[in-house]
């Protein structure tokens, strides 16, 4: 009995290294409302090369998605009624500059407007009591679990690819907090734990918010976001330059060759990109409804308006 136990273990064990493509480079998205994108997508981003793919974190019955498959990796990649994101055009360029036989899957949670307190396991609770009204339908779609249910999307990514890195825009709503680095840092570990990760091997990629200079009103909080690599030695840090703040540069941050072997590989330790992240975003002026805008990507058409705690619920097609 003994033996036979043995053997389908192994039996099993080869079936999910078969099943396992390493060249599949899956990177974990989340963060607040640029994550989740609050940018009106075109045409030309319904389009999208096969190589690409986005694992459906909830069911979106216009796209024909559901929740657990894998999908080309057109917009909204979130969910329904969401825009273009920093992992659009990631990933695309990611394809159109790596071999033919290798593929880039995403798998993508982010909530507008929460505080990383959201994607800690031992704060969530906490934090969706005092949720606002307008988030709450959102937390539904995720069992008010936004971490669990990225973990549970990224196992099962797992059995088909290798993770790369991860992927963060956030700290509009956590502006001023000091112990934003620390809180983030707990989130990554986490999914390190959670997924078997060496921290070596996944680097954290996250994104500054909007200068002074560009007139960001929650500029101060890259204060906070530049001690993030000395927190976290496997993380980059992108930040804005003027020459990307135009709607037609979508996946210029991305070309530069420096960019993706840093998404691949990883960055020096305690380095920050001159790339900038935030250039899929421009000025969005100011928000009614909080004084913390943001600044999104919008559609040649015009500009797109959003908030770090506004309702992002709002339909963001062409």
């Amino acid at each position: 009995m003994k033996k036979l136990l043995l053997l389908s273990c192994l039996l099993c064990a080869s079936l999910c290294a078969v099943a396992q493509d390493a060249n599949f480079y899956i990177y974990l998205c989340l963060g607040q409302s640029n994550m989740e994108g609050n940018a009106r997508y075109e045409a030309q981003d319904t389009l999208v090369d096969a190589r690409f793919q986005v694992l459906a974190a909830v069911d979106n019955k216009e796209l024909g998605r559901v929740k657990g498959e894998w999908y080309p990796a057109r917009a909204p990649l979130c969910r329904p009624n969401t825009g273009l994101t920093p992992a659009d055009y990631f990933g695309r360029t990611l394809v159109e500059n790596l071999p033919p036989h290798v593929r880039i899957g995403v798998v993508h949670v982010a909530i507008g407007g929460c505080r990383i307190e959201l994607f800690q396991k031992d704060k969530c609770e906490e934090y969706i009591k005092t949720a606002p009204d307008w988030m709450v339908n959102t937390l539904k779609e995720y069992d008010n679990d936004p971490y669990t249910r990225l973990v549970e999307m990224a196992r099962i990514a797992q059995k088909s690819g290798v993770i790369k890195g991860i992927l963060l825009h956030q700290g509009e709503s956590n502006t001023g907090d000091k112990e934003w680095s620390q809180k983030v840092k707990s989130v990554y570990d986490n999914l390190l734990a959670d997924l078997h990760l060496q921290a070596d091997e996944v680097p954290l990629i996250a994104g500054e918010v909007v200068n002074a200079d560009h007139g960001g009103v929650c500029a101060g909080m890259n204060e906070v976001i530049a001690m993030l690599p000395q927190v976290i030695k496997n993380c980059a840090l992108f930040s804005t330059t003027p020459s990307f703040f135009r709607s037609s540069n979508r996946s210029v941050p991305w070309r530069r060759a420096e960019t993706i072997r840093r998404a691949l590989i990883g960055p020096m330790p305690g380095t920050r990109s001159s790339v900038s992240y935030s250039a899929f975003m421009i000025s969005s002026g100011n928000c009614s409804r909080c004084p913390m805008a943001q600044w999104h990507l919008g559609s040649t058409s015009g500009l797109k308006s959003g908030c770090c705690s506004s309702n992002s619920s709002s339909a963001r097609k062409p």
